[in-house]
């Protein structure tokens, strides 16, 4: 602590018991927590793509395995994947087809057999017309989920593809 006060004056504030950091310091975990209330709050009001970069990458002390840690980072990639429905959902509603793919990608890198996630991919391909996308897409997901889970995808996921089979 020594050595960070006299390398970094003032980024610490010794509040007696308490130890802590300067309210100058910008800490991005603070950013990605805002942009996830703003979206679950009032949805998508702002830039889109500045929105799903902040929240791509956004990763909570990786490679440390205190469970205190491992509770937070579970916590904060279930937020992300909230997030990222709110923005894929809502990019498809305004046509923008290219957020609403990225978004759902971005969830299912988080949770690769996230049913939800899977249909607004294929609904985003579907409408960019690229059915060959979102055929790829369900059978990418249909062959994952029968690998790891002995299980078949739902009738509302073969629905988004069937008149394209």
């Amino acid at each position: 602590m020594h050595l960070v006060s006299r390398q970094v004056p003032g980024l610490l504030v010794n509040g007696g018991a308490v130890l802590s950091l300067s309210d100058v310091v910008d800490v991005d975990l603070h950013r990605v927590r805002s942009c996830i209330r703003e979206l679950t709050q009032t949805g998508l009001n702002g830039n889109a793509a500045s929105s799903l970069n902040l929240l791509r990458d956004a990763e909570l002390l990786p490679g440390w395995y205190d469970d205190w840690v491992l509770f937070e980072q579970s916590r904060l990639r279930q937020d992300r994947l909230h997030a990222f429905h709110i923005l894929a959902r809502e990019s498809l509603v305004r046509s923008d087809f290219e957020v609403a793919l990225e978004a759902s990608e971005a969830a299912l890198e988080l949770e690769p057999l996230c049913e939800s996630a899977v249909g607004l991919l294929i609904q985003a391909q579907r409408q960019q017309g690229n059915n060959a996308a979102a055929l790829r897409a369900f059978e990418k997901y249909r062959a994952k989920l029968n690998e790891d889970m002995g299980l078949a995808p739902s009738e509302a996921i073969r629905r988004l593809v069937a008149d394209a089979l």
